[in-house]
């Protein structure tokens, strides 16, 4: 399960990540201190709790949108509306619930530290996960008619190296290989080789710091 997002990051540091993958001067860099973002799920159907500058592509083309961090909401007269299913995380994958996003509408969130949290001794106890360098997440995406979108953060079965920290599930990481992750980017569906391969057998790609926190 992953239900907190925090990216501390400036501006230059991420247009050098995201020139590698071809998007180039999204950020404005005159002013290059790092800014916190603090990123949670849209609970009480809030859907201006959005995961900012979400990486997708569409009609060929790579860009950076801001989605709503619930997968299930729909459009009414206008209104955009957050769905009473809980939907921030996708786990089932081979649900028929998943199916399409899975297949055709995969993304990328850029973090700096993520919340996990677990009931030790009969209290809940939350834990910041940190890196020494970036935490490239996998997600998947809706975009609705009037061109807004919603995501969900990718979860599989939970990983030795977390299970201290949660025993559910953990975040699915994506590797620091960039023609991996235009390919997870691409058309190409969740059945090529090596999509599959991490879907199935998820790994940690990075040096994680995990430390208590009342915060998360």
């Amino acid at each position: 399960m992953c239900g907190y997002v925090r990216r501390h990051i400036g501006p230059k540091t991420l247009n050098e990540f995201l020139e590698l993958l071809g998007i180039s001067g999204y950020y404005d860099e005159s002013n290059n201190e790092p800014e916190l973002k603090h990123y949670y799920p849209a609970f009480c159907g809030n859907p201006d709790r959005k995961i900012e500058g979400l990486i997708i592509e569409e009609e060929g083309q790579l860009k950076l949108v801001d989605a709503t961090w619930w997968y299930e909401c729909s459009e009414e007269d206008g209104e955009f509306k957050v769905g009473t299913r809980t939907t921030f995380n996708a786990r089932n994958l081979e649900s028929r619930y998943w199916k399409s996003a899975i297949r055709h509408h995969r993304a990328i969130v850029v973090a700096t530290g993520l919340g996990e949290g677990k009931m030790i001794d009969g209290k809940n106890k939350h834990f910041l996960v940190t890196s020494d360098r970036l935490i490239l997440l996998g997600a998947v995406y809706q975009r609705f008619p009037s061109g807004r979108y919603s995501c969900a953060i990718i979860t599989r079965d939970t990983h030795p190296r977390f299970e201290p920290y949660h025993e559910k599930a953990f975040p699915l990481f994506l590797p620091y290989n960039l023609d991996f992750l235009k390919l997870w980017l691409s058309d190409a569906d969740e059945q090529q080789p090596q999509i599959a391969h991490l879907l199935a057998s998820p790994k940690i790609f990075a040096n994680l710091s995990i430390t208590p926190s009342k915060n998360v």
